[in-house]
């Protein structure tokens, strides 16, 4: 990171590295490959959790070894594995740690299967008053904070919930440079692409049409399953956790969100990451309805690209209604995604190798047997 010319953007996996190298990014057992994503870094739970009565932030004067050392209901050990409990929260001290430099700060999201397993997870770190966020320069410890909310999950030290992402300088991306961006690459596309909307953002809206070989529209998750191991892929079959949502639950052409049920659902748009930047799936307005559509919110370079054998890649929605039953419509502005340009492009772009998630459609996280 040392030398670098003054420019803003998201530091790719090269970077990345370099700054394990350089001591930017510190853990207590080595960091390996496997955790390097195109654009961020994937951090593992350590072997500390605590038991806490509520979310909390430590504020500017206090640490979260502070917070906890009042606020704590009780420590586990995750050494051997722990079951947190939904409804419950935890927070979890991370093997990893930030020595940042001047001019450097982090950003966090939920990996894609932690949010369609309806886990709602958040980075803290020392003397926050924003989760997700690490401020310039900072150097301290990093914490997840923990909910799961439908389902119980089973996690130990070494389990990987959440990415976090080094970005230099400011974020300041304008919906000019949005619509330049998609005059020449086509971030979104279908259909509809001619009436893209962008405004803070590129909206994105739900897709309600049954697919034409299932006949499905989403899922829903069943309130009492059983519990998941979130490193044991492909190892629960999805009856026995979901429900199918079809055209026969359609009301007056839109789908009624039940209060506190947790929907998956997928956008009507293709999405596009170009190789030179990234995407955050940010939360639609909630004057708009009183629904959450995301959890995990972070699109790597080559999501969608059809150069990497993407045909068709939409954005899974992790939605939530709250409070009151709450009717969506196809095609209604559900999340907006802000794209931002890296600093360079990634040494290794989103599904060249692989992915659970590239050309997706209505896909569940991966720990469900799907064909």
């Amino acid at each position: 990171m040392q030398g670098q010319p003054p420019q803003n953007g998201i530091l790719p996996v090269q970077h990345l590295q370099q700054a394990i190298h350089d001591g930017a990014i510190l853990a207590d057992q080595q960091i390996t490959a496997a955790q390097l994503q195109p654009a961020s870094l994937d951090l593992r739970l350590g072997i500390d959790a605590w038991r806490v009565q509520a979310s909390f932030l430590p504020g500017s004067k206090m640490t979260v070894a502070d917070k906890l050392a009042k606020f704590a209901m009780h420590k586990i050990d995750l050494s051997d594995g722990a079951v947190l409990e939904r409804g419950c929260v935890y927070i979890v001290k991370l093997q990893e740690s930030l020595a940042l430099p001047r001019g450097v700060s982090a950003m966090a999201n939920p990996k894609s299967s932690t949010g369609r397993l309806d886990i709602f997870t958040r980075l803290i770190c020392d003397h926050a008053n924003e989760f997700e966020l690490v401020s310039d320069g900072y150097k301290g410890p990093l914490y997840a904070e923990i909910s799961p909310r439908t389902f119980s999950v089973l996690v130990r030290a070494g389990s990987r919930l959440s990415q976090l992402r080094l970005r230099q300088g400011q974020a300041n991306v304008s919906d000019d440079a949005m619509q330049s961006l998609h005059t020449v690459v086509g971030l979104v596309h279908g259909a509809w692409s001619d009436e893209v909307d962008i405004q803070d953002g590129v909206g994105l809206t739900v897709n309600l049409e049954p697919d034409q070989k299932s006949g499905m529209i989403g899922w829903r998750a069943r309130k009492h399953a059983g519990l998941i191991d979130v490193d044991a892929p492909a190892s629960q079959p999805v009856d026995a956790f979901w429900e199918r949502v079809a055209s026969a639950d359609l009301t007056a052409g839109g789908l009624v969100l039940n209060p506190d049920e947790f929907y998956i659902l997928a956008s009507r748009e293709f999405v596009t990451v170009p190789k030179n930047h990234a995407a955050e799936m940010r939360a639609y307005d909630t004057r708009e309805g009183e629904f959450r559509a995301h959890y995990a919110g972070f699109f790597d370079p080559g999501f969608g690209m059809a150069e990497l054998g993407a045909e068709g890649t939409r954005a899974v929605l992790e939605v939530r209604s709250h409070d009151v039953p709450f009717l969506i419509d196809q095609g209604q502005t559900v999340c907006r995604l802000v794209y931002e340009p890296m600093l360079a492009v990634p040494q290794r772009l989103y599904g060249a190798g692989g992915s659970n998630y590239q050309s997706q459609g209505l896909r569940l996280a991966k720990h469900f047997i799907q064909d």
